[in-house]
């Protein structure tokens, strides 16, 4: 029991960790394969951990300690699938240009199309071809992660809104961003050209 106590102990610390990463540190404290998988049901069974995907957890303590910091989910969403990074409404949220209540962690990645539905929320992951993987940048702090521009975390959320933009005229656009009751005024200049400029280019090619 002490050195099933001193596992959950050394996990409690982590941001988040592998199977593997269990295996370790229970190698560490003399524990066998066996019994370390034993203790992982258990500490799941309790809610002692979290899942987020296959063989990848969070410990109960580090998530409520941390999980008033915004930082910490969209640093998770980062992890949980690679490469990836934060856009569409979270990021628009994160930027305080939508008034909307968003739900969930929304990225994007060259990987499938595939959503995690986990004990601390939803992390959604939207694919993309490589030519458009692109306009974001990385946040650094306590928790790092990468995030779209502005201007590009409004053009992924309606290029996938609007199917790729398919029958959309450039005229279309400004209408769009309205209904999604988006402030694009409150956008910087050299973003909103930006977005502008993206989705020119964009449409053009079509």
């Amino acid at each position: 029991m002490k050195s099933k106590n001193n596992l959950l102990e050394q996990l409690k610390n982590l941001p988040y960790f592998s199977k593997d990463t269990v295996h370790q540190l229970g190698g560490q404290l003399g524990l066998k394969k066996t019994t370390i998988d034993t203790y992982i049901s258990r500490f799941l069974k309790y809610k002692e951990i979290f899942k987020l995907r296959r063989e990848l957890y969070i410990s109960a303590d580090f998530y409520n300690k941390n999980k008033a910091d915004t930082s910490y989910s969209l640093y998770l969403a980062n992890i949980i699938r690679k490469p990836a990074y934060v856009s569409s409404w979270t990021a628009l949220q994160y930027y305080n240009l939508t008034t909307e209540s968003i739900h969930g962690v929304t990225s994007i990645t060259q990987k499938p199309t595939r959503t995690y539905d986990t004990k601390i929320g939803s992390f959604s992951y939207r694919s993309i071809q490589k030519e458009l993987f692109t306009d974001f940048s990385s946040v650094e702090g306590k928790f790092n992660f990468f995030i779209a521009s502005p201007a590009k975390a409004l053009f992924d959320l309606l290029y996938f809104k609007t199917r790729q933009f398919r029958g959309i005229k450039p005229e279309d656009i400004k209408p769009l961003i309205e209904e999604l009751r988006i402030d694009i005024d409150e956008m910087d200049k050299g973003e909103q050209d930006k977005f502008y400029e993206m989705i020119k280019k964009y449409l053009s090619h079509e």
